[in-house]
Parts: C-alpha cells; sequence; structure tokens
C-alpha cells in the first residue's frame, strides 16, 4: 500500500486552475458518447475523491469526463475489458502487491492487446518502481510521483493526454477507413453489369460509413438515356427506396431528393449536406451517375474523405463495366451470327437459334446453375448446329426422309463442329463444342456420336438436346410439319429418362408456361 501523504490534495501552485476545469462544467455532454472514459485505480479512497473534485466540470473539445473506479488491479482488469474506449488511466502502482499497477498495464497492453488508452502511473512510492526501469520496459505513458499532480498539472496531462489519444484514435480511423476501402473497391471491380455495380456500391457504401437507413444508385444520360429516353431510372436501393428499383425516378421519388440530384446533375459536382451525400460522376463518354445518400446525423472530414476515395475507385469500375459490356456485346453478337449461320442454311428457319438459347437459360436456371454458368449456356446453346455449315445442301435440306447413307454424313455435324472451333481457348466455345459434339446423344446411351449415357453426357448438351428438340418438334422442317402440342409433350414424356435427362423433363413440364412465352415472344 502506498504511503500516502498529505501533498497529494493538489496543493495550489499559486495561480488558479485553467478555465476549461469549470468553465464548461454546465453545459458538458453527459451521453455515453459525448464523454471522455477516464479511470482511476488507486486503493486509497482519498486519491479517489480528491481527483473527482479537482476534474468537477472537465471538458476537452466539447465533452466532459466519466470517471471510473477500481481499488484494485483485479477490479481495474474487469472495468477495462467493460470499458475498452476508456481514453486515460491514472495508475497507482502498489496496491494489494507491489506490482499490482505494472501486472495490469502488462495485462492491458499484451493480453487485451490495447494499445490506445493513456496510461499515466502515479506512485507515493518512486522507490518502489524507478520510473527509468518502468519507463522502459513498460507500454505506459507518462510516470508521475503524486505530489508532483497539482491541479495546474493534472489539467496539463489531462489534455495532452486526450489529445494524443485523439489522435491515435483518427489514425487508426483512417486505418480502418482505407482497409475498408480496398476491400469495397476490390469487391465492386468484380462486377460485370452497371446493375450489380449499383447495388455493389451502395452496399459498400452503407458497410463504410455505417449507414442504415436509406440509399440509392441513379444514372443519367448514358445508359438510361438510350433505354428511357433522357429520363432518370433508378437501378438500385436500398431502405424505404427499395419500392422504387427500375422505376422512373421523376415520377417516384420525393421532389427534394429530386432536386438534390438535379442540382449535383446541373453543377456537376458531388455535393454533400448536413445527412445526405449526393455523389456525382461522369465517363469519358460522357455518361453521368449520380449516388443519393441519406440516413446519418452529419458527415465527418474522415467520412467524406473515405467517400471521394471509394468514389474515385468508383468512377474506374463503372468505366470497366462499361467497356466489359461493349465487348461482351460485340462477342454474343458474333456467336449468335455464327449460330444463325449454320441456321441459315435450312429452309426452316426463323428464329431457332434464339429460341433455343432462351429455353436452355430458363432449364439451366432451374436447374440451379450459377449465374455465370446459366450465361454462358444460353450464349453456347446457339451454336449447336454449327457444324451443319460443312453438310452438302442436298442432304440438309432434302424433302423427305434420309437414306441410311445420307443419315451418317448428317450425323457427322456433330464433330465437325469440334473440328471448326477446336483451337479455341474461349470458355463459351469450349461449351459451345460440347454442346454440339454430344447435343444427340440420348440419356439411354442409344444417341451419337458417342453413346455416352446418362450423367456422362454434359449438363449444358442434356439441357440443349430437350430445348433443341421441343422448338424442332412445334415447327414446319422441310421433312415433315410441325407437330401439335399435345403431341410435343406426349413425346416429351414419353422419352423422360431414355432420350431426356428425367430431372430435366420435370423442370421443363413444371415450368410449361414460361416455355410457351418463350415461344410466343420469338415466333417467326
Amino acid at each position: 500500500m502506498d504511503d500516502v501523504n498529505d501533498d497529494l490534495v493538489f496543493a495550489d501552485d499559486g495561480e488558479s486552475a485553467p478555465q476549461p476545469f469549470s468553465s464548461a462544467a454546465a453545459e458538458a455532454p453527459r451521453g455515453e458518447e459525448a464523454t471522455w472514459k477516464v479511470l482511476v485505480v488507486d486503493d486509497e479512497e482519498e486519491v479517489h475523491a480528491v481527483t473527482k473534485l479537482v476534474l468537477q466540470g472537465f471538458s476537452y473539445e466539447g465533452k466532459g469526463l466519466r470517471l471510473l473506479h477500481a481499488y484494485s488491479g483485479a477490479q481495474a482488469k474487469q472495468i477495462i475489458a467493460e470499458h475498452p474506449d476508456t481514453a486515460i488511466i491514472f495508475l497507482d502502482v502498489v496496491m494489494e502487491q507491489n506490482d499490482s499497477g505494472l501486472e495490469l498495464v502488462r495485462h492491458i497492453r499484451e493480453e487485451l492487446k490495447n494499445v490506445f488508452v493513456r496510461i499515466i502511473l502515479r506512485t507515493g512510492q518512486p522507490g518502489q518502481a524507478p520510473a527509468e526501469r518502468v519507463i522502459v520496459e513498460y507500454d505506459i505513458n507518462d510516470y508521475k510521483e503524486k505530489t508532483e499532480l497539482t491541479a495546474e498539472k493534472l489539467f496539463t496531462t489531462m489534455v495532452a493526454s486526450l489529445r494524443s489519444y485523439r489522435d491515435i484514435l483518427t489514425i487508426d480511423a483512417n486505418r480502418r477507413g482505407l482497409e475498408k476501402i480496398i476491400d469495397a473497391a476490390t469487391y465492386i471491380c468484380k462486377l460485370r453489369s452497371i446493375k450489380n455495380l449499383a447495388c455493389g456500391v451502395l452496399t459498400q457504401l452503407v458497410s463504410l460509413l455505417h449507414l442504415s437507413e436509406n440509399a440509392l444508385y441513379c444514372q443519367t444520360s448514358g445508359l438510361a438515356v438510350r433505354s428511357d429516353r433522357g429520363s432518370l431510372k433508378v437501378l438500385a436501393a436500398t431502405g424505404s427506396y427499395e419500392p422504387f428499383i427500375d422505376a422512373e425516378a421523376q415520377a417516384s421519388l420525393p421532389s427534394e431528393v429530386l432536386a438534390d440530384i438535379a442540382q449535383a446533375a446541373a453543377e456537376k459536382r458531388s455535393i454533400c449536406r448536413e445527412n445526405r451525400y449526393i455523389g456525382y460522376f461522369c465517363s469519358e463518354g460522357g455518361d453521368e451517375t449520380v449516388i443519393y445518400l441519406e440516413g446519418w446525423r452529419e458527415l465527418s472530414e474522415l467520412d467524406r474523405r473515405m467517400i471521394e476515395i471509394f468514389c474515385s475507385n468508383v468512377q474506374v469500375a463503372y468505366e470497366n463495366v462499361l467497356l466489359n459490356q461493349e465487348i461482351e456485346g460485340t462477342q454474343k453478337e458474333i456467336i449468335y451470327t455464327l449460330g444463325e449461320l449454320a441456321d441459315m442454311r435450312s429452309v426452316e428457319t426463323g428464329n431457332h437459334v434464339h429460341r433455343v438459347a432462351e429455353y436452355c437459360r430458363l432449364l439451366a436456371e432451374k436447374y440451379g446453375l450459377s449465374q455465370r454458368e446459366v450465361e454462358i449456356i444460353r450464349l453456347a446453346a446457339s451454336m449447336h448446329d454449327i457444324g451443319k455449315v460443312a453438310i452438302p445442301d442436298a442432304i440438309l435440306n432434302k424433302r423427305g426422309a434420309l437414306t441410311a447413307e445420307e443419315f451418317e454424313i448428317m450425323k457427322t455435324h456433330t464433330v465437325r463442329a469440334q473440328e471448326m472451333l477446336g483451337l479455341s481457348d474461349r470458355e463459351i466455345i469450349k461449351t459451345a463444342i460440347v454442346i454440339a459434339v454430344q447435343h444427340h446423344e440420348r440419356y439411354d446411351g442409344s444417341g451419337y456420336p458417342r453413346g455416352l449415357k446418362g450423367e456422362e453426357i454434359h449438363i449444358s448438351a442434356r439441357i440443349t438436346a430437350l430445348a433443341d428438340v421441343f422448338d424442332a418438334l412445334c415447327n414446319d422442317r422441310s421433312y415433315r410439319k410441325a407437330w401439335g402440342m399435345e403431341d410435343v409433350l406426349a413425346l416429351i414424356r414419353k422419352e423422360r429418362g431414355r432420350h431426356f435427362d428425367p430431372v430435366l423433363v420435370d423442370i421443363f413440364l413444371a415450368n410449361f408456361e414460361q416455355i410457351i412465352q418463350i415461344k410466343n415472344s420469338l415466333a417467326g
């Protein structure tokens, strides 16, 4: 136990204590977030009482104090664990044991990993814990003999420690903010569509700023102008704005929101209000985007910097998405053109390629494949008959049944597709080869060209086989007229587990209304 002498009563320095000790006493906020937590650890009640008396009314940067009291090292461990946001600890060295205070320092720094709290050792027995050894061996921030801490010096120590604590928190907040920005930017750069990008941006911004209420993302000119004749369209939304996704903004959003968006677009700059942020971004091609966020009390300078840094990455991601869409759009046109080249060789063409592709998309989705797999199958299925470009017209467009010899030649269109496309390393082309080669295989193993059976046939080919036969039977061919729908369905049911994958047949029948919608929308 310390030998506390009467000098601990904070003898008068001959000058009154500085004004901040008392000037803000009545005004200092007392909420949990509006106070600095200070823990006094000492086994002498008098030390607690005097510290409380001297610091009464203390305020720094508009925040008052919340004093916490511990009378032993064990009690202090419990309190600091419950209050990790404690700013300062005034710590006695000698309490229940001679090194209780030093053990508490080690516990806080090494076990709790709390590097933020400022620890000030106060001792009445300096010889018990020499300053030089303590400062070198322990992570403390100040070392005072109790006789040193007059009222004025305590104030100076408080201000210096709180300023240090505040700056350390600011540095840590910047670090965490930058980590979030890096993680968020990495995430949004993986998104491949404007709509997904919009959703991703909102999600990451809400996480970045700890927002929980309302946000929306609008796009003007650019894609919106092309699709909505210059009107704003809500691409993604959160909170109370979710019902407006895909709606025209002018007809749906509150007037004050539209006014903010219009101002940002007109002035071509981002705008920060007290409780909302309107971010304006313009691509090199002139496409304008507006991000509107609301739902916090006030943005700090750090929040604004994080938003600006993050949104600069959003701009890059947005440009990349537009470029990728242009490239992918070109690739899709080429793929469909290749598929139609084969179809055009036949006299009975009429959107067969497009219908088969859409049937395959629906079946792949209902089968449970990923969005990426669904899209690859949709595109690749359009080239299922690409090998027919190598089949002579006399056989391809023959009216009437083929001879056995002619049928053998017709069957070669499957392997000819591999010969034509086999040099490509593109995933879509590789899938197209699999579909072209295997879509005439049968589930029971009686198909061609290899007699594959069951799941030996790739799922993309099993899907295409069902879609292709359905569309072929529903439309006229050079050698026969279209079947009636009841006959088509009867055949599909009959061939369940024989020609077709039984699971896919069940999916097809369960979603037949959507199949018919596709058929009717692409009739021709």
